[in-house]
């Protein structure tokens, strides 16, 4: 469905269901058990539905559940889009992991109702709603019959109304990063403070693991991409992905990946625009730009990929086989931290100190506008911009171009 159409429906919809849960939690809960702090949870969901790249991000707080809560059954409730980055991490057992599906209401609906009686087959005592403020996500907590649900919280912040029933409420805090606020929700299971989280502090940030592909999936890869793009045949491959997705005012634009590419060619690389078939038409347009401005005789040295990787799992091989990946703020840089592969990583209407994706080999720009970040937790990421994305515009194609070059260089050191 259209983001906008899942806003409307969150809002509308959502706001009357949450008052209503939250009336019958208030008759019911003198009647039921008050949750299972003074005792270890039999079973945990996290619901995370809408950010593939949060996924990653949230991998400390998976690893915090298990650690802390060896014999609970570790559940997840997702759209079904996202399924398969969660599978190759292996934080979670793939016969507990729900899925839910946005392409239509009627999908939608009755992927709901398959997935809340699961969960409440599965005996859930514990759900964990990740989401920012979205009113669906704290429903799905209380229908899926959890005893002990926590959430954030808005504390006296008007229009983020989403009901009394989250029953362990954290603050949210737009000062720390995401993974770290994920870390707290986790803890606030059993904590007896007011608020919930305050709690002594952890270390947080520590990469996650790389995951383990099928051994065939690179040289597969590098085979398909000899064979269908021979020109670039011997280059180090890099690759941008410029597109926005659903939120374009987080494009970096694409006069500014013009430039970088044609210095990346210069240099001798070979440069590959990545993102899906719907970023294809900006793909090409990029690549028609960058090879026009070299002769024949230097080969198609920019190549469109869009579409090309058929599964997340192909396109981290592809993150194996290449050098470096410049990329906006979105899913394919987070994705990137789970590969050993240089990231450098575009921020303007988000930031970095919430979102930059837990690896060192990544470098974060941004530019630190007044209005920026204009993408929050508090707005439903509806920017107020009016398109006119200055805080990307002024992040200088020399200063990237620079900055890949510093990265490209250490990998062929640590290579050679």
């Amino acid at each position: 469905m259209n983001i906008n159409v899942q806003r409307w429906i969150d809002r509308w919809v959502g706001i009357p269901l949450c008052a209503a849960a939250s009336l019958a939690n208030a008759i019911t809960s003198p009647f039921r058990p008050s949750g299972v702090a003074d005792k270890a949870p039999r079973a945990i969901v996290i619901i995370l539905l809408s950010e593939m790249g949060s996924l990653v991000l949230a991998h400390d707080m998976f690893t915090r559940l298990k650690t802390r809560y060896p014999d609970a059954q570790l559940h997840a409730l997702l759209f079904g889009k996202n399924r398969e980055i969660l599978d190759l991490m292996q934080v979670v057992r793939p016969e507990h992991v729900h899925t839910v599906d946005d392409k239509s209401l009627s999908g939608l609906l009755s992927s709901l109702w398959k997935a809340i009686k699961e969960l409440r087959q599965a005996h859930v005592d514990v759900a964990i709603d990740c989401e920012l403020f979205s009113r669906i996500s704290s429903l799905l907590s209380f229908a899926s019959g959890a005893s002990v649900r926590v959430g954030f919280h808005r504390h006296t912040q008007e229009g983020l109304y989403r009901g009394s029933h989250i029953n362990r409420p954290v603050p949210y805090n737009p000062y720390h990063h995401i993974s770290a606020q994920f870390l707290t929700l986790a803890r606030a299971i059993d904590s007896t403070a007011v608020p919930r989280s305050k709690l002594p502090v952890m270390l947080t940030g520590k990469p996650p693991p790389h995951v383990q592909l099928d051994p065939a999936l690179k040289p597969d890869i590098e085979r398909r991409l000899a064979q269908d793009f021979p020109a670039i045949a011997g280059k180090p491959l890099v690759l941008v992905y410029p597109g926005g997705g659903i939120l374009p005012i987080r494009a970096w634009p694409l006069a500014s990946y013009t430039t970088l590419c044609e210095g990346l060619v210069a240099d001798g690389y070979a440069v590959a625009v990545i993102g899906l078939k719907d970023d294809r038409a900006l793909a090409q347009q990029l690549v028609a730009n960058v090879n026009r401005a070299f002769p024949a005789s230097s080969g198609s040295a920019a190549i469109d990929l869009t579409g090309y990787t058929r599964s997340i799992a192909e396109l981290l091989a592809l993150f194996h086989v290449a050098r470096l990946l410049v990329t906006n703020d979105g899913g394919p840089g987070q994705f990137a931290a789970l590969t050993p592969i240089w990231t450098l990583m575009l921020f303007g209407p988000e930031t970095p100190g919430l979102y930059a994706p837990l690896t060192p080999r990544c470098h974060s720009f941004y530019s630190q506008y007044p209005c920026s970040p204009c993408l929050t937790a508090y707005n439903h990421r509806s920017s107020y911009c009016d398109g006119d994305n200055q805080c990307l515009k002024v992040i200088a194609p020399a200063t990237v171009l620079a900055k890949a070059r510093e990265c490209l260089q250490q990998d062929q050191a640590v290579a050679a």
